[in-house]
């Protein structure tokens, strides 16, 4: 199987080096053909440095680098964009999500272009959970699109297929949002499997900062609005 993996990378020097080797190694001991794109996006740590330095170990390593951080929906488009291989698909760097569950996904990739996962037990603080459910429901009071674990960051699809979901709004946590929106209106069929998810062991979340859920909320109705 061709298969490129793209890997969202902000602040996450502590994590990257065993996210790209999990990817990468999982790749090679399936025996796919296949890459890892890691997008930087513009972290202010030592993530760019890490990553030069696995270049060595890791040849199938593709490093794209944003001079200024855009937001996780960019920095999944940009790398997904950057893929080459007939199926391409993306995991977050922070560690919660391990490469080899990736074999439920491809094991449904004779059923349907585009499979995803749902994090049956989320290993997240409360108020995070919390936050993820009004997501889901605002999702779909505005949006239409009902998905249970809509954000959850362990996806496969056909490249074929990804300039009709490609988000076209969305440049931070309404990325998901957009692309099944995207799926629902071209009418494409898509599966949805149960993966495992571990608590975050280092480096700070982002995604439920204040600033990237205003940002959200303001891209859904600029995406209801414009559709």
């Amino acid at each position: 199987m061709q298969l490129s993996i793209a890997l969202p990378c902000y602040n996450e020097a502590e994590n990257i080096v065993d996210a790209v080797r999990d990817v990468a190694l999982w790749l090679r001991s399936r025996g796919h053909q296949g890459e890892v794109i890691v997008v930087d996006d513009g972290s202010r740590d030592a993530s760019s440095l890490v990553l030069q330095g696995l270049k060595v170990e890791f040849p199938e390593l593709r490093v794209v680098t944003h001079a200024k951080n855009l937001g996780y929906g960019a920095a999944v488009r940009d790398g997904l964009d950057a893929a080459t291989t007939e199926w391409i698909g993306f995991m977050d760097s922070d560690r919660q999500f391990l490469a080899e569950d990736f074999d439920k996904l491809v094991a449904l990739t004779t059923q349907a272009p585009f499979i995803t996962g749902r994090r049956r037990h989320r290993a997240d603080p409360f108020m995070r959970k919390v936050n993820a459910k009004i997501f889901g429901i605002l999702t779909w009071l505005i949006l239409g699109v009902w998905i249970r674990d809509v954000n959850c960051a362990m996806k496969l699809l056909k490249r074929s297929i990804w300039q009709q979901v490609r988000p076209r709004v969305a440049t931070g946590g309404l990325f998901n949002a957009e692309v099944f929106y995207r799926l629902k209106r071209a009418g494409i069929v898509w599966k949805q499997v149960d993966v495992r998810h571990f608590p975050r062991k280092a480096g700070a979340q982002t995604g439920a900062g204040i600033h990237v859920i205003f940002t959200a909320l303001k891209e859904m109705l600029v995406l209801r609005m414009k559709n």
